[in-house]
């Protein structure tokens, strides 16, 4: 299996409304390191999985909405627990889209919240 990891990163505010995440229920800050790791079982036509300037360009696009938000603000997450898993799964499923025409195998999204914390998500 082949792979490539690109690196971005990101700062949020968000809270959890929800007992289950104690002091987390009250508005906070996270700074993201984002982690998108394309896999496949072959190369493509140019012995790479996928450019890595083009992956570069997708992510920063894609987390571009997502950089210095409140996102209790965002409208497409009101009511939503945006836990770093949730926000992982939203990341890789607009990375998927937006390289649908240049990549065919499978993306995990890791989001590094500290230096002993993280949590992502892996498609198919």
């Amino acid at each position: 299996m082949y792979h490539i990891k690109i690196r971005e990163s990101i700062m949020i505010a968000h809270s959890l409304k929800d007992k289950a995440f104690g002091p987390a229920q009250n508005k906070h800050g996270a700074t993201y390191v984002v982690d998108v790791i394309f896999y496949s079982e072959k190369l493509n036509s140019v012995n790479v999985v996928i450019d890595i300037g083009l992956a570069h360009e997708i992510l920063k696009d894609v987390l571009a909405p997502l950089n210095y938000q409140d996102l209790d603000d965002v409208p497409e997450f009101k009511d939503k627990l945006t836990t770093t898993e949730f926000i992982a799964k939203h990341i890789h499923d607009r990375v998927k889209d937006a390289v649908r025409n240049e990549f065919s195998g499978s993306i995990e999204v890791v989001l590094g919240e500290t230096h002993v914390a993280s949590a992502g998500y892996k498609g198919e």
